[in-house]
């Protein structure tokens, strides 16, 4: 297990935050005309072909031999948690706005922070729990003008929320079950069995032959969340390995201000394909608290220090 190395892990963190805050605009255009199982398909091959050359270069790619029949069965949850994952976040996009979907899977970094606490044995300061309820502020603002709509009915709307809900939570699994996989392997080499499994489950109900209807930006698109993948979880896997699970949740909590940001730009640039956050000051508001949270939970500890 590679050595603990906070500015690492922080970097490595800042930079999935960036990835993943960028993923679901792309995701929105593919999912137009392919399917979520499909779109999910292609990610975790293109995914599994270029970090098993990558390790194959490096003459390290992972023995199975190794696994065990315990590792066998973390391998299996973290795959069907990942894959999950991805197809409930993408089938959550057909009825949400990519900002919406993004600010509800900051459920499951706050749900890694309390399970890594209670699995790992990590320490939960106090500046990590006044984060937590930042943060559960922070959504409750985010959605005020949607609340009424999310606990009376059942919409377009809240079967969109319900299914990034289901995604964040198996998405915990995945994330549980890679951090204990630290101990026999390297994050690269996870990723590379995950990647291969996943893509072994999706191959039955996946369509390939939907990229021929994709246009050249739907195209485009879908070549970023394949790449997205490789560098996202790549460096997501790394900063796990580098530093705390409940410091990285915290980190990768600013997702949902990135989505906010590139969508709005996007719009800009793209009205005709990308529509804005639509958000109003107190759905902002909300995003900042969130965002707040996140970082009261990384850095907060310091500060009370100074105090």
């Amino acid at each position: 297990m590679p050595q603990q190395n906070p500015v690492v892990g922080m970097s490595l963190a800042l930079l999935t935050a960036v990835f993943w805050g960028a993923l679901p605009i792309a995701m929105k255009q593919a999912v137009e005309v392919m399917d979520p199982f499909t779109i999910v398909w292609y990610r975790f091959m293109t995914a599994a072909t270029g970090l098993g050359l990558w390790l194959a270069y490096r003459r390290n790619l992972p023995s199975l031999s190794r696994l065990g029949r315990q590792g066998a069965i973390l391998m299996l949850l973290a795959s069907l948690g990942l894959a999950g994952n991805f197809v409930l976040f993408n089938s959550s996009l057909s009825y949400l706005n990519p900002a919406v979907v993004q600010v509800i899977m900051q459920l499951a970094p706050m749900m890694l922070l309390l399970s890594s606490v209670w699995l790992f044995k990590e320490t939960l300061g106090k500046h990590q729990v006044v984060g937590v309820i930042a943060l559960l502020t922070g959504l409750l603002l985010f959605f005020n003008e949607r609340l009424a709509e999310l606990f009376t009915s059942m919409s377009a709307y809240t079967t969109g929320v319900l299914l990034a809900i289901a995604a964040a939570v198996v998405w915990v699994v995945y994330a549980l079950a890679q951090k204990r996989m630290l101990r026999q392997f390297s994050s690269p080499q996870i990723l590379l069995m995950i990647y291969v499994i996943c893509a072994l489950i999706l191959m039955p109900v996946a369509t390939p032959s939907q990229i021929q209807l994709m246009d050249s930006r739907q195209l485009g698109m879908l070549i970023f969340c394949c790449l997205n993948t490789l560098v996202g979880y790549g460096a997501f896997a790394e900063a796990m390995a580098r530093w705390q699970a409940s410091q990285v949740s915290a980190v990768i909590t600013l997702a949902p201000l990135f989505t906010i940001l590139f969508v709005d730009l996007a719009s800009l640039v793209w009205p005709d394909y990308v529509a804005p956050a639509a958000l109003n000051q107190w759905g902002y508001a909300g995003a900042m608290v969130v965002v707040g949270g996140a970082m009261f939970s990384a850095i907060g500890h310091r500060l009370l220090k100074r105090k």
